[in-house]
């Protein structure tokens, strides 16, 4: 073979390879990923060496040292300023989670009731709904939250508190004061029957759903789950002897002591979250119904069910595999939205970890990669959860 006959094998050799669309495919993927992993390499290089010439310190050991600093509200764990900035961390996430969960509840809640409003035909409930909606997802939630805050701080002083129900429950611009259970010998009997009620109820939902396809026979579901949900703790209640007493605020000196207090600060942010979100869940809500052939609601008219159990039984069952995907990003934005509790000095994981413990340790790579991670692991959650609920309800249907 001449050197001419070799080159021109070798040319049409290269040739053929780049012509090929997969090693083109292949070829260029991994050079976007080595340029890649060469940007973070610089990053990281570059940061560390920064961080080296100044002097500053890195790791996290900082989580063990004292934060000398209070937290105005911690529910589930106790809290001083004695206390490590581990346990700044471990309030603030709980804190966190408790906003977001309840703020979760409401708003599924409430949109999907004025999401059925919406879709009325009483003419009234359908443009009170309507005008709630568009104000609401119209307004920057920020502005809400403050709206909110300036409300609860605008409720009478202490002195001048508002008492219902012969001075169990009191209300001033410093929060709910409500009474504090405080559970005797035998009250844990409680919680476990309302477990196993809550069990109980779902077996019994879904043998009265299988005998119901099968025979055709309907069971009360709903009145005999909530008579075994409420009933049966009571009874576990009653059996132990009631051992459960309160402990009641009492006004001394310049304040209430005793009792639980809700402050208004978490109180307004719950709102504010809650009546924000309920608002884009309306709409996720309606079009879901709308997107039912209306066909259906005619058949089940036909068959002669009501109104309610055609809502119920027909219409939202078909509605939800539109609703749940637009609805999950709403559970996201909720949660992420928590964090604007720094504007109102709500102690969520943003504002005390991500904020004083921050400012007093200096250690700003390590906090603001912790929280982040926080955010990306109860987002993560959320989308599995409702992924795998979104996939469940698409096999029903088949």
């Amino acid at each position: 073979m001449s050197a001419e006959t070799a080159q021109n094998a070798r040319g049409s050799g290269g040739a053929s390879l780049f012509s090929d669309q997969r090693f083109r495919s292949l070829f260029f993927q991994a050079l976007v990923i080595g340029l890649l992993g060469a940007f973070l390499v610089f990053i990281v290089y570059n940061t560390a060496h920064n961080i080296e010439k100044r002097g500053i310190q890195t790791g996290f050991a900082f989580l063990d040292a004292a934060a000398g600093y209070d937290i105005a509200i911690s529910p589930f764990m106790e809290y001083t300023a004695t206390h490590t900035h581990g346990r700044v961390f471990l309030v603030g996430l709980f804190n966190t989670l408790l906003v977001s969960f309840l703020g979760i509840i409401a708003a599924t809640f409430l949109g999907v009731f004025l999401g059925v409003l919406r879709l009325s035909p009483n003419w009234l409930v359908s443009r009170i709904v309507y005008c709630y909606v568009e104000f609401t997802r119209n307004v920057p939630l920020l502005l809400q939250i403050l709206l909110w805050y300036a409300i609860f701080l605008a409720l009478p002083a202490v002195k001048q508190s508002i008492t219902m129900f012969n001075d169990i429950i009191i209300l001033n611009k410093r929060g709910l004061i409500v009474p504090e259970p405080l559970p005797g010998d035998g009250f844990m009997l409680v919680p476990v029957a309302l477990v196993l009620a809550l069990f109980a109820s779902i077996f019994f939902a879904r043998w009265a759903k299988k005998t119901q396809a099968a025979t055709g026979k309907i069971y009360p579901v709903f009145m005999t789950n909530t008579a075994m949900i409420i009933g049966l703790p009571l009874l576990a209640f009653a059996v132990t002897g009631f051992p459960l007493d309160f402990a009641y605020a009492e006004l001394k000196g310049f304040n209430f002591k005793g009792g639980v207090v809700i402050k208004p600060e978490f109180t307004a942010l719950w709102f504010a979250l809650s009546l924000y979100t309920a608002a884009f869940i309306s709409e996720t809500v309606r079009a879901g119904i709308q997107s039912v052939s209306h066909g259906q609601t005619e058949a089940s008219e036909a068959l002669g069910l009501r109104p309610s159990w055609t809502m119920r039984l027909i219409i939202l069952p078909q509605a939800l595999r539109v609703i749940i995907p637009p609805m999950t990003s709403q559970y996201l934005n909720l949660t992420k939205n928590s964090s604007l509790a720094v504007a109102i000095g709500y102690p969520d994981i943003v504002q005390s970890f991500g904020g004083v413990t921050l400012n007093q340790t200096g250690q700003a790579i390590e906090v603001i990669f912790i929280t982040m991670l926080v955010y990306l692991t109860i987002s993560l959650l959320i989308s599995g959860f409702m992924n795998w609920y979104n996939n469940r309800v698409s096999l029903v249907e088949r």
